[in-house]
């Protein structure tokens, strides 16, 4: 068989076996491997989009918490021996779902409050509140941590915040599930630009398209549906959680039963344009 000859009898070479000997000699740091990538482009062994999504892995296998975390000095608090009364009007403001609580200081993270935790206790006649026993255990971990590893762990955990400590054991900040995907995608705009696309245009049938900056709440009202909107503000953060990494194209996947989307544009760092088929009872 000649050198040319893969192993499945084909006479041709996979992509990926191409770049495995293009890599047959180590490359010593991220730049000469990126520099090595970066040739195979070149060389037609990969395609411009390829390239992109490797640019986009290498980077994120160097991004460390630290990079993306809340500091210590804008994360919002809740005080262990406080009131409903007395927090509870800065929960409202801040906007936010989760909360550290702290007893003498920031360093002493006894839990984490989930906002909506809150809802029994708030209704005229509910139930008595007890700080204590509302909290979720804290998830602790270190500034050096990468963000693929921290975007993996909260998939699999289904915690959606993390306590960020330094070398010495001090809290440095905190990081969110949303903060790594911001990072990952780059900030998300509110608005469209005059020039994108409409949020979501019927194809025929049951076939849409939806921009990834769709908000969830549009979508919900369009197809009379119930999408969670308590982390995620657009169509595209609700899919990049749901994936756990940024997809590729023609990846596929269903939420509540109803709809499917499959990426018909990305990019190494976000979802842009979906194809959504809504499915038959």
């Amino acid at each position: 068989m000649s050198e040319d000859q893969s192993s499945n009898g084909s006479g041709r070479k996979t992509w990926v076996e191409k770049i495995g000997a293009a890599l047959s000699h180590q490359p010593r740091d991220r730049d000469q491997l990126l520099d090595i990538l970066r040739e195979a482009c070149d060389l037609g062994i990969v395609d411009a989009d390829a390239l992109a999504m490797m640019e986009g892995a290498v980077e994120m296998s160097e991004t460390q918490v630290r990079d993306a975390m809340i500091p210590r000095s804008q994360m919002v608090v809740v005080h262990n021996d406080s009131d409903l009364e007395e927090f509870l009007p800065g929960i409202l403001e801040s906007g936010h779902s989760r909360f550290p609580v702290i007893g003498e200081d920031k360093d002493e993270v006894v839990g984490i409050l989930l906002a909506k935790d809150l809802l029994p206790h708030l209704a005229s006649g509910g139930e008595e509140f007890d700080l204590a026993a509302t909290l979720r255990p804290a998830v602790v971990i270190p500034e050096s941590k990468r963000l693929n590893v921290l975007l993996r762990d909260f998939r699999v955990s289904r915690n959606h915040m993390a306590i960020v400590v330094d070398e010495y054991g001090g809290v440095s900040g905190l990081i969110t599930i949303e903060d790594v995907l911001e990072e990952i995608v780059g900030e998300i705009d509110d608005e469209y630009d005059e020039e994108e696309e409409a949020p979501i245009v019927q194809l025929g049938g049951n076939r849409y398209q939806v921009q990834a900056l769709t908000p969830i709440d549009e979508l919900n009202e369009m197809f009379d549906s119930d999408l969670s909107d308590d982390d995620y503000g657009t169509v595209g953060g609700l899919l990049l959680a749901e994936f756990g990494r940024v997809p590729e194209y023609n990846d596929v996947v269903t939420l509540a039963d109803k709809f499917e989307f499959r990426v018909i544009k990305a990019d190494s760092r976000r979802i842009i344009t979906l194809e959504m088929n809504i499915l038959e009872p």
